[in-house]
């Protein structure tokens, strides 16, 4: 499913990939979860996407399979320029054949001393 997803949003086929959805599906790309109730949001949400992306590893924890992906140019509005080649990371919950949840994970960074001496 989520290959296929990938394969297809790299292609262009953003109305081929958004099929994959199920409606509802709730999507977190950075801000707000978002409720997607039409397949015309599904579609605006995957054009929104401005990379394409090639599935390299995926695992699954509990009902979230993260996988792993390199960032590509893809057809369409919009262009990848500098992620191109950097990796990303989604959350999904896939139910009953399609993408329930898609939710970009971002591998947080020590935003502070990572030692307990103290700061001079």
């Amino acid at each position: 499913m989520i290959k296929g997803w990938a394969d297809e949003l790299r292609a262009g086929d953003i109305s081929v990939a958004s099929e994959r959805f199920a409606i509802p599906s709730f999507v977190q790309n950075g801000g707000p979860l978002l409720q997607l109730t039409t397949r015309q949001q599904v579609e605006t949400f995957n054009q929104s996407l401005p990379c394409g992306a090639r599935l390299t590893a995926a695992s699954t924890s509990g009902r979230y399979t993260i996988a792993s992906f390199v960032l590509t140019e893809r057809p369409g509005p919009g262009q990848c320029g500098n992620g191109v080649g950097e990796a990303a990371k989604t959350a999904f919950v896939i139910q009953d054949g399609h993408i329930r949840e898609w939710r970009r994970v971002v591998d947080a960074e020590p935003t502070g001393p990572t030692s307990t001496e103290p700061v001079i």
